[in-house]
């Protein structure tokens, strides 16, 4: 992740309109438009494409596993190279080739892209190398601390003003953080690594505002991202320690399918995101972490000792916090918009 994109859950004050991160993810991807949080019939289609999408971003610890004896940077490079590839694939079949060269002609936008193409690439990198070395459940906490993040940025940068429960909530998170740290006598800096650069690339991306579609955003940052990779692969290759051609055709697929891998829950979650309102898509988010916190303790066999417990115990009571006050809020909103247009034609 920017595996996946940010869909801010209903509690947090959000920046302004967001086209969000590329996303995917993850890794990266715009971030959902706002919508309504009327409570009504989910779009089974939309639901479908949101779960699929959060699912994706949720089994990534099982496919970076598969790419070894490659290295993290390694897979990184070939990560950045094939999904610009695939991103222009897609770009000439839905022929959005206008949006990506408007975006190219805008200084401000590609200059606030370039940025945040390069957050996303050590947010990749770090997330794969925690996979590779024992720390899915780690990458884990920093998708789940992440909203908290996300706050804490609104307040600091955007000056922001919280409500009570908001500051209870950023509480909790720091307190998480504290009980994994001294329980476990080290810095969770994958998490907070994680939950950093993907929120200052949230952020970034929210300036852009909706007029960055997510397959243009992510063409754009690999593009400015790939002539380094291809580089790195050239090197490597040059020097006989790349992996790509020494490892028989099943490993260059299973690298060359890196493309694949991080547009798929992209398109899947942009559809999510015209059909189902904000409310649910910031709920869903959630699935990921969660996919790949299971993951790490029961597939990868990661140690979960009681300091690790309570802190995720923290953290998820400060998420439902968040949740709860993020739902009342718009049900406020909500009422408060019925009763402004009941009144409207009569004012």
């Amino acid at each position: 992740m920017p595996d996946r994109p940010t869909a801010t859950p209903p509690a947090l004050p959000a920046p302004p309109a967001s086209g969000q991160p590329g996303a995917a993810g993850a890794d990266a991807a715009p971030r959902a438009p706002r919508g309504s949080v009327d409570p009504g019939p989910l779009d089974r289609t939309g639901l479908a494409a949101g779960l699929g999408a959060y699912a994706l971003w949720g089994a990534m610890p099982l496919y970076f596993p598969l790419l070894r004896p490659a290295g993290a940077v390694e897979i990184i490079a070939h990560r950045i190279v094939w999904s610009l590839l695939f991103c222009v694939l897609l770009v000439l079949l839905t022929r959005t080739h206008r949006e990506v060269l408007a975006l190219l002609r805008d200084r401000r936008a590609l200059a606030t892209l370039a940025l945040a193409a390069v957050l996303l690439a050590v947010n990749w990198l770090v997330f794969v190398f925690g996979v590779l070395s024992g720390h899915t459940v780690d990458a884990a906490l920093g998708y789940f601390i992440n909203p908290l993040v996300t706050v804490g940025l609104a307040v600091v940068v955007l000056r922001e003003r919280l409500r009570p429960v908001q500051w209870a909530a950023l509480g909790l998170g720091a307190a998480a953080v504290l009980v994994i740290g001294v329980g476990l006598g080290s810095v969770p800096w994958v998490a907070l690594a994680l939950a950093g650069s993907f929120g200052v690339y949230g952020l970034l991306k929210s300036r852009l505002g909706g007029r960055v579609g997510a397959v243009a955003g992510l063409t754009v940052e690999t593009a400015v991202l790939a002539p380094a990779a291809g580089a790195w692969l050239v090197v490597i290759g040059v020097q006989g320690t790349g992996t790509f051609a020494a490892h028989g055709a099943g490993h260059a697929l299973a690298l060359a399918a890196a493309g694949v891998v991080t547009a798929l829950p992209l398109l899947l979650f942009n559809g999510a995101a015209r059909r189902l309102p904000l409310s649910a898509v910031g709920l869903l988010q959630y699935l990921a972490p969660v996919l790949q916190l299971l993951v790490g303790v029961l597939v990868q066999h990661e140690a979960m000792p009681p300091a690790r417990w309570w802190g995720f115990g923290l953290v998820w009571a400060a998420l439902a916090v968040l949740v709860v006050d993020g739902l009342r809020q718009g049900r406020v909103r909500s009422r408060a918009a019925a009763a402004a247009a009941a009144s409207g034609p009569a004012a």
